[in-house]
């Protein structure tokens, strides 16, 4: 396929740089620690920062990881879990708010207002750094399943949008119950009133709640698309214990054309669109993203595909 207006602002990366799979399987063997994230520059142009899912990285770091990347580089950080309404242990909150946190009698924390503000302000240093170097993508809301319809308001987002003011949000949602047809129409219009971007999957074929459809492709902002891919395993996905084995799977070369082409269509409508593979089980998302690269007429470095691909 060769590169069209549309393929060059279509935009590859991966769920992460740092996977134990990647390290194992996909980067050179005794790389140090430092220097993954410029070898992976080489491969690709955008990642998602998911240790930021786990702990919030300070300005400093921020730094680190502008320096060792190129101009035009683009990294999109996941929001803290607790943000995303994920049961949280007290541990993973930054150090000084710990102690002002309430917990539930098995150490997880209790979501009030004021908390949540605290941590969405301990992301500021490193995203305006990145922000500042013209390499912040998008801030990942990755909602948990339980955040339903049935329990839960979209207006509670509110107050994560307003304490990151002046950021892109781009918004995953993992309870199929909001696109039911008069909620699915609330939740987009939702988006579009926020200037939040919706984020389509590539996703199992399943009707289980914590699965979303896989052929919903609404662009809710002009500026961006963004499409995840979760692997097609629906025992996996529903089942798996590790994010490993949930996502454990391998695209072939047909599935890849399906993607390509979804992409394709997805950029008519947005400025740009970002593909993420979060497929991470050993080296099957840098091989996916590689291959989707090459299949949407980008230039890919030899290095990016298996070894077994090069003899």
């Amino acid at each position: 396929m060769r590169a069209t207006a549309s393929s060059r602002r279509i935009i590859v990366g991966t769920a992460s740089w740092s996977d134990p799979g990647f390290v194992e399987h996909w980067y050179p063997k005794n790389i140090p620690a430092a220097d993954r994230l410029p070898w992976y520059a080489q491969h690709f142009e955008m990642v998602e920062v998911n240790s930021s899912f786990y702990a919030i990285p300070d300005g400093r770091m921020a730094e680190r990881w502008c320096r060792c990347t190129p101009d035009g580089f683009t990294f999109n950080v996941k929001l803290h879990q607790l943000l995303s309404r994920h049961s949280t242990a007290a541990k993973l909150l930054p150090p000084k708010l710990r102690r002002q946190a309430e917990t539930d009698n098995n150490g997880r924390v209790l979501l009030t207002p004021e908390l949540e503000r605290l941590v969405a302000q301990e992301f500021r240093p490193a995203l305006e750094v990145m922000a500042g170097a013209g390499k912040l993508g998008s801030l990942l809301l990755q909602l948990s399943p339980s955040f339903s319809p049935r329990v839960h308001a979209l207006q509670e987002l509110e107050p994560v949008f307003e304490s990151l003011g002046g950021f892109a949000f781009a918004v995953e949602f993992r309870n199929r119950h909001w696109t039911a047809p008069a909620q699915g129409d609330e939740m987009l219009r939702f988006l579009r009133e926020h200037n939040a971007t919706f984020v389509v999957v590539d996703a199992p074929r399943a009707d289980h709640f914590t699965v979303m459809p896989a052929d919903l492709n609404e662009v809710t902002t002009p500026r961006l698309a963004y499409l995840r891919l979760h692997g097609r395993d629906a025992r996996a996905y529903t089942t798996g214990k590790t994010v490993a084995a949930r996502f454990n799977y391998d695209y072939n070369d047909a599935e890849i054309g399906e993607i390509a082409d979804r992409a394709q269509k997805l950029a008519r409508s947005a400025e740009q669109v970002h593909v993420v593979f979060n497929n991470n089980a050993r080296d099957y998302a840098p091989h996916a993203a590689a291959r989707l690269r090459a299949a949407l007429g980008q230039i890919v470095p030899t290095r990016s595909k298996r070894q077994a691909e090069l003899f």
